[in-house]
């Protein structure tokens, strides 16, 4: 067996890298590659909403949503031991949310108030969860620090929930297009992943449509197969009550975007839905021969990627307070 030299972790003092919460940790959290980190921890996939967000008389650290679901989750960071009065906050918080998941980041929990999370745990109902996590540095030689996050408290049926996701589609019996369906985008998975670059592939589902972060809640990538029409899709899927003032909004830059893609988008309003899409197609596609897969991942991936370059930094600005629709303000002045 040869013998190979090998580094030692060394722990990293939490206040080395970030001097103050409000100033350092939170906004580092709150930059998207980490809070990836923190919500491969809880098994869940988190999409910023909001920095500093008002909840009731105090100010919320970070406010994200949960997109497998649509529920808010509520992170408090603190970087010294736990106390009463960040406690205090996240009850009040939960109680102004009404249904929310609140992780409470900590250097340390103490016994009490791991306890009391447990507690809270047991007493509340499926509309709230409490998650403690206790964060730590660690380093190799002259490495960058690297966070490491550990679950001290999280609610009783968590782990039995998450099992039960993870088995629920192989426990379900699926029709041969489904599986057909599950097959594509488990390999288009591997491929995203092998490929490296900006889209981080979820799990994958037996359903005609996949779904990729773009960085702003209400707004997503997608990935489409229409084994009928023979057709592949990318896209930009836009959702919630203002979709259709941001699809204006986007609109109006059509001709700057286009021009960066180097091609025409299919820009589809759906004025009979609330959502909104951008996409782009390539026909005389079977996704059922698993033969050409590797052409249409590749195809797939490239699109999504293109998508992202464009739109990602274009979501994150837009208001929709900016879109004024053809004759508003007649409407406004009678």
């Amino acid at each position: 067996m040869t013998n190979s030299v090998l580094g030692r972790l060394e722990r990293v003092e939490l206040r080395d890298i970030w001097a103050t919460e409000a100033q350092d940790f939170t906004p580092w959290l709150a930059r998207e590659e980490n809070l990836m980190v923190l919500a491969d921890t809880l098994a869940m996939d988190l999409e910023l909403e909001a920095q500093e967000k008002d909840v009731g008389p105090f100010r919320a650290d970070i406010l994200c949503q949960n997109t497998d679901d649509g529920s808010w989750v509520l992170i408090e960071n603190q970087l010294e031991r736990t106390d009463h009065n960040h406690l205090g906050q996240l009850l009040t918080y939960a109680a102004g949310l009404h249904a929310v998941t609140i992780v409470w980041v900590s250097a340390q929990f103490t016994d009490e108030h791991r306890a009391t999370l447990d507690w809270l745990n047991d007493i509340t109902d499926e509309n709230f969860r409490f998650f403690g996590l206790e964060v730590e540095l660690w380093r190799i030689g002259t490495s960058p620090a690297a966070p490491k996050f550990n679950i001290v408290s999280k609610p009783n049926d968590w782990t039995r929930s998450i099992s039960q996701a993870a088995r629920r589609i192989s426990d379900e019996a699926l029709t041969d297009t489904k599986a057909s369906h599950l097959r594509f985008w488990t390999a288009l998975r591997k491929h995203i992943l092998e490929r490296g670059g900006p889209i981080r592939p979820k799990k994958p589902a037996p359903r005609h449509w996949s779904t990729y972060s773009v960085g702003r809640t209400g707004f997503s990538l997608a990935a489409t197969i229409n084994t009928r029409g023979r057709r592949l899709g990318a896209e930009l899927f836009i959702a919630g009550d203002d979709a259709k003032a941001f699809f204006h909004l986007l609109r109006e830059q059509r001709e700057e975007i286009e021009g960066a893609l180097g091609e025409t988008l299919d820009w589809q309003e759906l004025p009979e839905r609330k959502s909104s899409r951008i996409a782009v197609y390539k026909e005389h596609c079977d996704s059922t021969d698993e033969a050409d897969w590797p052409n249409q991942h590749a195809w797939i991936a490239e699109n999504l990627e293109r998508l992202n370059t464009v739109f990602r930094e274009r979501v994150k600005v837009l208001d929709a307070d900016d879109w004024h629709p053809a004759g508003a303000e007649e409407e406004a002045v009678e």
